[in-house]
């Protein structure tokens, strides 16, 4: 979010109430523009993926007075090969992307934070946009994890855009977790725009209950390889070794959640100490709070904040 005009008006609601709560910081996990397939001018609102909208959304960002931490999804620049009106490289709006919204060592936002980015490290040097941060004794993490199947799939050039991040992300979230573990860090929180898709790595018997029974699904057919099985893989094996909470942080499908969605792969039961929260999306314009406190047993808690300029009169 915002999509259309009618949720850049009420963006504007939603940031000044930020503003006016009392927040260490606030972190956007991706897609500040319509998917550019289903822009209209009906619709209306800053056409997705040009110039002058990448302007005016680092504008809305800026004015934050709270450190304002951006996470980048696919409507920013993956999807752009097929936005509306005018259609753009993905490659070249990523460039761009990076070039506005991921430079220098502090956060966006009238009031910042220190941010550490993994292009500090030369082998790494094109993924400005994963940083981390702390917090009293808890660390945040940002991953460049997108949906549209995490860019995978669609073209020889675009496989290998893939492989390239994917490999920044996994060796980001291993050297996060690490450092974790040697600071003594109470919890981990990660924040990227895709929703992995858990579902696709359930236990037989939670896909039974879950998919067949409840939502009425036939038997599943045997499942693809995804651009987030590695993903998936790895943030397993941390969260297990690190043996405290994790809590990943998404968007990408817009229904507010949190649950626990992480099987162990030998285990196949639930992982105890991970938490995912998916924040809430277009249509609705509200937020999410996230309380930490490091004496509490999970450290995080989730309220969900409903902007009221921005209630649905039903």
């Amino acid at each position: 979010m915002p999509y259309d005009a009618r949720q850049e008006k009420e963006f504007a609601n939603l940031i000044r109430e930020l503003d006016a709560a009392e927040l260490a910081f606030v972190v956007h996990n991706g897609d500040l523009w319509y998917d550019g397939k289903e822009w209209t001018e009906q619709v209306g609102g800053f056409p997705p993926c040009g110039d002058e909208t990448f302007k005016h959304r680092l504008g809305l960002v800026q004015s934050s007075k709270h450190p304002f931490i951006f996470v980048a999804g696919d409507n920013e620049w993956a999807d752009c090969h097929r936005a509306k009106p005018r259609a753009y490289g993905p490659f070249e709006r990523l460039a761009k992307l990076r070039q506005m919204f991921f430079h220098g060592d502090h956060s966006l936002g009238q009031r910042t934070i220190r941010l550490t980015r993994q292009s500090e490290d030369s082998r790494y040097a094109n993924f400005r946009e994963n940083v981390r941060w702390t917090q009293g004794d808890v660390m945040f993490v940002t991953l460049h994890v997108i949906g549209s199947n995490n860019n995978l799939g669609r073209t020889p050039e675009m496989d290998a855009e893939y492989s390239e991040r994917n490999a920044a992300n996994l060796a980001w979230m291993r050297q996060s977790f690490d450092l974790a573990t040697r600071s003594g860090s109470r919890a981990i929180m990660i924040v990227a725009q895709a929703d992995p898709r858990f579902e696709n790595t359930w236990p037989a018997y939670v896909q039974q209950r879950y998919m067949l029974e409840g939502l009425g699904l036939k038997s599943p057919e045997t499942r693809r390889a995804t651009g987030f099985d590695e993903f998936l893989a790895a943030l397993e094996r941390e969260t297990v070794a690190f043996g405290k909470p994790v809590v990943y942080v998404h968007g990408d499908t817009h229904i507010f959640r949190v649950d626990k969605p992480l099987f162990g792969s030998t285990s196949r039961r639930i992982i105890e100490n991970f938490t995912r929260v998916e924040t809430i999306g277009y249509p609705d314009t509200h937020w999410v709070r996230a309380i930490v406190d490091p004496k509490e047993p999970n450290v995080f808690s989730f309220r969900l904040e409903i902007v009221e300029a921005n209630r649905v009169k039903h």
